[in-house]
C-alpha cells in the first residue's frame, strides 16, 4: 500500500524555536501510526502540521501524492477527520447537534434523512446515542471526547461519498476518558483501519500504544527518534535515551486491560 501521508524534512518554528525539525515520516495507508514521547516532545505540534492546522515553517505535508496546502478545502475535509485534545463551544448545542457539525456540507448524494442516520449511528458507536438531546456543556470532559469521537465518525462515514482513502486524526483521545471508554474508543479505531481508514493518534500510554499501533513513531525534543513495530521503537536504549530514566524493558507485553476485553468480546460473540 502506497503512503497516504508524508511529512517531508518538516519544521515548525514559534516564538523563536523550533518545536518540531527536520522530520521525515511516511504513513502508510490503512495503519495505525501511534506518536509517542514525553511531554513537550513536540507530539502535538506534528499533528497539527500534518492535519493542516498548522503550516510548516520547512519542508512540506503531502496527501495522497499532492502537497497539502494545495488540495481544497472543501476536498480536504472529505478526506480527514480531526479530534483535537479539547473543543469548546459557545454556543447551548445538544449533543446531536455538534455531532451533526461532522456531516454539514459532507457528502454527495446524501439526503437530510441519511445524514441524520449516520449521525445517529456515529452516537451509537461512541456510547453517546442516550445523550442526544442533551445541553453539550453540562457534560463531563470525557463525554465531551466521545461526542467529538461520533462527531468525527459520522465525518468520514458522509466523506467516503466522495474519498475513498481516509484519514483520522486523534490527538490524545483518551487522556479524559475511563478505562471502558479508553479501550473502546481505540478499538474502534483500530477497525477503522480495516474498513479502509489510516488512523493517526498522539497517546501518552505506552503500553496502549503498543498494543494497538500498527507503527510506533518516537519523539523526543522536537524530532523523531524511532519509527517501526512496537518491538523494535520500545526498546530499552529507545525508551531511557527518551524518557531520561533507565528501563530495561526488551518489549512491552500486552494490556492485561485489553486481554480482558477480548476475553469479554468472544465471550459475547459466543
Amino acid at each position: 500500500m502506497s503512503p497516504i501521508y508524508e511529512a517531508r524534512r518538516v519544521s515548525y518554528r514559534a516564538g523563536g524555536r523550533a518545536l518540531i525539525e527536520d522530520i521525515d515520516l511516511s504513513i502508510a495507508g490503512e495503519s495505525f501510526t501511534i506518536i509517542i514521547g514525553p511531554n513537550g516532545a513536540g507530539k502535538s505540534t506534528l499533528l497539527r502540521v500534518l492535519c493542516g492546522e498548522l503550516a510548516p515553517s520547512q519542508g512540506e505535508v503531502v496527501f495522497n501524492g499532492v502537497p497539502l496546502p494545495t488540495i481544497p478545502a472543501w476536498r480536504l475535509a472529505h478526506g480527514r477527520a480531526v479530534m483535537p485534545q479539547a473543543s469548546e463551544l459557545g454556543f447551548p448545542f445538544t449533543v446531536l447537534e455538534v455531532a451533526r457539525l461532522g456531516v454539514e456540507g459532507i457528502g454527495r448524494g446524501l439526503s437530510r434523512v441519511q445524514r441524520l442516520h449516520l449521525v445517529v449511528e456515529a452516537l451509537e458507536e461512541a456510547d453517546v446515542a442516550h445523550l442526544a438531546g442533551q445541553n453539550y456543556q453540562t457534560l463531563s470532559g470525557g463525554k465531551r471526547q466521545r461526542v467529538h469521537f461520533a462527531r468525527v465518525l459520522a465525518q468520514l462515514a458522509a466523506g467516503r461519498t466522495v474519498e475513498a482513502r481516509q484519514v483520522l486524526f486523534l490527538d490524545e483521545p483518551v487522556a479524559s476518558l475511563d478505562l471502558k471508554h479508553q479501550l473502546s474508543l481505540l478499538e474502534k479505531a483500530r477497525c477503522l483501519t480495516r474498513n479502509g481508514v489510516t488512523v493517526v493518534a498522539v497517546l501518552h500510554d505506552l503500553q496502549l500504544a503498543a498494543e494497538y499501533g500498527s507503527t510506533l513513531a518516537l519523539m523526543r525534543s522536537g524530532r523523531l527518534i524511532a519509527t517501526g513495530s512496537a518491538e523494535s521503537v520500545l526498546s530499552s536504549d529507545n525508551l531511557s535515551e527518551t524518557f531520561g530514566v533507565c528501563l530495561a524493558v526488551p518489549g512491552l507485553p500486552p494490556s492485561p486491560w485489553t486481554l480482558q476485553l477480548k476475553r469479554s468480546e468472544k465471550k459475547a460473540h459466543n
